[in-house]
């Protein structure tokens, strides 16, 4: 569009040149994150400024365009995040707490009966990380907006700093995905990172950093996000909402429903290989497995090698992977409020609470066999935490290790 055809005319904007005018800002601010905090441009000077003048010269057509969050109208160099409170496009549920093998069991029972059938497997199995619960929402395919998960409704702005992240994609690849799309996802720093930055903290005479799961909340949570960007953060996502559409409980969109496209998937695990597709880190880790049986030799296993992933974690989460099998319960039921329900054992069906003892992390700054994180912190691991508003029941168990 040239100058010439842009300037014609002054009046109110048609669809086209504010979808262009979207376009452009969102590209441009993209550019100036790029510039200013990760000092990795991918433009030249001549380039950026033919998109910024454009951008000027549709908002001088249209005046109405020119809103003060407008790339022309902000300070490049001075982005900062001022963790404006944000309401999420859905409600982030939470998992359940229960404390025993016997009550993973009871909540497979009140699915099949809720069911009508023995049967309600496969089961899809997910390691719980210990991080920070974060949304990303996409409009467009373009990232627009990242925050912390909050109560569940209302989180903390953290966009410049979530941009930071090299695993959070500004863009989607692919096709397919909706015009309006929130992810949710855990994160984390990566314990061997971890590791790195105390022996830095300790080579400068500067206090250690106590655990993973705090360092990744803080490095996060910087109002300055050129100070995120030298930390390596990472993320790993595990749920999808759809403005609109009716949820599937584990964190999935219902295949049935208009609000998303045709031929999505029916199982939790068909949806996270389509997010893979869409460029949105998946866990390697997750498993799909047939019997409470194959569900238990998964548990045992990470509660046995439970510093095995690159990254810290305090269980294992259990869904049902077919998203067409009723929910475990219902509003008013032990759960409602909830995505899920949560068991804490030890991997050998013995309740056991693991919090403290040796190996505390607020003494070693690393979860041991004995211990976990202090829970005071919250937000940790896929929004844990009782909702006070009502919800939908859930469809998984977390068992703790």
């Amino acid at each position: 569009m040239s100058e010439t055809d842009v300037a014609a005319t002054v009046g109110e904007a048609d669809a086209g040149a504010r979808h262009r005018h979207a376009e452009l800002s969102a590209e441009i601010t993209e550019h100036n994150h790029r510039y200013y905090v990760l000092d990795a441009p991918i433009v030249s000077d001549a380039e950026y400024d033919a998109l910024m003048r454009e951008l000027r010269v549709l908002e001088e057509r249209y005046p109405d365009l020119r809103t003060p969050d407008s790339p022309t109208q902000r300070v490049g160099d001075l982005i900062s995040t001022d963790f404006a409170p944000v309401e999420h496009l859905e409600r982030l549920l939470s998992l359940d707490n229960a404390f025993s093998a016997e009550e993973l069991d009871a909540w497979a029972a009140r699915t099949e009966r809720l069911a009508g059938t023995e049967a309600v497997g496969p089961y899809l199995c997910e390691l719980k990380i210990d991080g920070l619960a974060v949304a990303l929402a996409y409009r467009g395919g373009r990232l627009v907006r990242a925050a912390t998960r909050g109560d569940g409704v209302t989180g903390e702005d953290v966009t410049p700093n979530i941009r930071t992240i090299s695993a959070a994609p500004a863009r989607l690849a692919g096709t397919g995905w909706p015009e309006v799309l929130e992810v949710r996802g855990e994160v984390y720093l990566p314990v061997s990172a971890f590791h790195e930055l105390n022996e830095r903290q300790a080579d400068a005479g500067k206090p250690l950093y106590v655990n993973p799961r705090n360092t990744a909340a803080g490095s996060l949570r910087q109002k300055d996000p050129r100070v995120t960007a030298t930390r390596p953060l990472s993320l790993i996502v595990h749920g999808l909402a759809v403005p609109g559409a009716s949820s599937a409980e584990g964190g999935m969109p219902a295949p049935e429903d208009e609000a998303v496209p045709d031929n999505v998937p029916s199982t939790q695990s068909g949806w996270y290989e389509r997010l893979r597709e869409w460029g949105l880190p998946v866990s390697d880790a997750y498993r799909v497995v047939g019997s409470l049986d194959e569900v238990r030799e998964y548990i045992s296993h990470y509660a046995e090698h439970r510093h095995e992933p690159a990254y810290e974690i305090d269980g294992v989460v259990v869904k049902l992977d077919r998203l067409e099998v009723p929910a475990a319960g219902h509003p008013g039921q032990r759960g409602a409020d909830r995505a899920g329900d949560a068991v804490r054992g030890n991997g050998a069906g013995q309740g056991q609470r693991l919090h403290g003892g040796p190996g505390d992390p607020a003494q070693s700054g690393r979860a041991g066999p004995q211990g976990r994180p202090d829970r005071r912190h919250g937000g940790a691991a896929q929004g844990r935490g009782r909702d006070s508003r009502g919800g939908r029941a859930g469809r998984g168990a977390a068992f703790w290790l």
